[in-house]
């Protein structure tokens, strides 16, 4: 039987990832919400990384709402666009750097039964966290990736609501792909004619 806090979690988190798919600035502070109930169950379970990575989500999430509002041209809003080819390359090496620097701390500090997965979520999200911060349409497929193998590390630690909420965040991060396509395809057409 799942627990509040897990309930919660799944709650806040479908809520703030529907609402990023329609680029909505209150993800913000459901996020944060999300990040804190999170924190409770994974430190529960052992899946340190991943509590550790709340901590980061809340932080970026500060960065992120200001971002939205005022990152984009003359301090407005930030609009849907592309990763540069050399960014795309730093965050990939970034992803490898995270998950064996973490997978090192992991395997020497903690009891973490599963350090490289753990680990590689981990990185995966920082990044993919961070890209969505800067509204980068590529954002969409790290997160489908890390989510498939949230799903399977989550039921394995018996935590069924969640890997159903990271389920529930696939479908919506297919639709936020397809829906942020649309708007880049607008922006295109906006600044064309």
């Amino acid at each position: 039987m799942p627990g509040w806090m897990e309930v919660f979690g799944f709650v806040t988190g479908a809520a703030c990832v529907a609402l990023l798919v329609r680029q909505n600035i209150w993800n913000w502070p459901l996020g944060i919400a999300n990040n804190f109930a999170f924190i409770v169950l994974f430190y529960r379970t052992g899946l340190y990384a991943d509590m550790g990575l709340q901590g980061f989500y809340i932080a970026i999430s500060i960065y992120g709402w200001w971002s939205w509002l005022h990152g984009g041209r003359d301090h407005g809003a930030l609009t849907v666009s592309r990763v540069k080819p050399v960014i795309g390359v730093q965050l990939a090496l970034a992803v490898a750097l995270i998950t064996a620097s973490l997978t090192w701390l992991l395997r020497r500090y903690t009891n973490s039964t599963v350090p490289v997965l753990d680990s590689l979520i981990t990185a995966l999200s920082l990044v993919a966290q961070f890209m969505m911060t800067r509204k980068w349409i590529e954002n969409w497929p790290v997160w489908i990736v890390a989510n498939c193998i949230s799903v399977g590390l989550l039921i394995s630690k018996g935590l069924y609501v969640a890997s159903a909420l990271y389920l529930v965040y696939q479908v919506l991060c297919v639709m936020g792909l397809l829906e942020w396509k649309r708007a880049l395809q607008r922006e295109a057409t906006s600044s064309a004619g």
